[in-house]
């Protein structure tokens, strides 16, 4: 009979490893398979058709960490990050805040804001060309209405300022639903007795909401973050990196260095440098996470 009861048990955990299969091989094959050829690209000379023709060392990366178009890419992806996932996530709190005290447009709304997460950001980005555009563009004319002129995508600024709007246009509505379920799941008890103590709701969403939700707020931020500094298409559809590469973000670069221009060995070194300029930035994100939540 034990060994009977104990059958169950062993094809449970052999269950588990199958249904853990099809992830791992995903992991292998996508994943850790590339990681290896772009490492080995990095370090060699590759010609497209003929292949690797031999191998130079760190020459690559050299070229690449003394490039000034290279950090001027890493700078403005920088400024996109640190503008955008700001912005996101406190629009999206407050957002979420304010559907989950029972506002009369809040059904609505939910169904409203879920919209941009279902459009595809390259349609996005050339949606934008045609809003930000001086030659009759939405946006102009309206602010021409009141006596502001502002050069949107004629100028660095103005072209990376576009981009930031509409990445925040589509992405608010990825915090707000992470953030809208960690506050649901606070209990109504805590609410009733932070509203007797608090002047406002202001005051019990600064002194209950934040801390409480705080841990789901983490994990958007941190998401967020991984996928702006990834970030592509709606730059790159509305401005294609100019004037000039003044709004180059790291991905087009790294784009047109390898698929364009076919230099895959300087394309290869510049996706690990940057790679590990990334997990740096998330080591560091972790550990003040973990002192902050102690």
């Amino acid at each position: 009979m034990a060994a009977l009861s104990a059958r169950p048990r062993e094809y449970g955990a052999v269950f588990k490893y199958v249904l853990l299969l099809p992830a791992v091989l995903w992991v292998i094959a996508f994943t850790f398979f590339p990681l290896l050829f772009v490492i080995r690209y990095s370090f060699a000379n590759y010609v497209l058709g003929m292949g690797i023709t031999g191998y130079v060392g760190f020459s690559n990366y050299v070229d690449v960490l003394t490039s000034a178009r290279f950090w001027h890419a890493i700078m403005v992806t920088a400024i996109y990050v640190a503008v955008s996932v700001p912005v996101e996530v406190v629009l999206g709190f407050l957002a979420a805040w304010l559907v989950n005290l029972g506002a009369p447009w809040s059904r609505g709304f939910r169904t409203v804001i879920g919209i941009p997460l279902f459009t595809m950001e390259v349609a996005i980005g050339y949606l934008g060309v045609t809003l930000f555009s001086s030659q009759g563009g939405i946006v102009p004319v309206v602010l021409g209405l009141t006596g502001i002129e502002v050069p949107w995508l004629s100028t660095a600024s103005g072209g990376i300022a576009a981009a930031i709007l509409l990445d925040i246009w589509r992405w608010t509505s990825f915090v707000f639903v992470i953030v809208l379920a960690g506050l649901a799941g606070i209990s109504s008890d805590l609410y009733d007795a932070a509203i007797l103590d608090a002047k406002s709701h202001w005051q019990v969403m600064w002194r209950l909401g934040v801390p409480l939700a705080w841990p789901v707020t983490t994990i958007a931020i941190l998401l967020r973050t991984i996928e702006c500094l990834k970030v592509f298409a709606i730059p790159y559809a509305l401005t294609t990196g100019g004037p000039g590469t003044s709004t180059e973000v790291f991905s087009a670069m790294d784009y047109l260095t390898t698929v364009q221009f076919f230099n895959f060995g300087q394309g290869s070194a510049m996706g690990i440098a940057f790679l590990i300029m990334v997990a740096a930035l998330i080591t560091v994100f972790f550990k003040q996470m973990r002192k902050r939540l102690g």
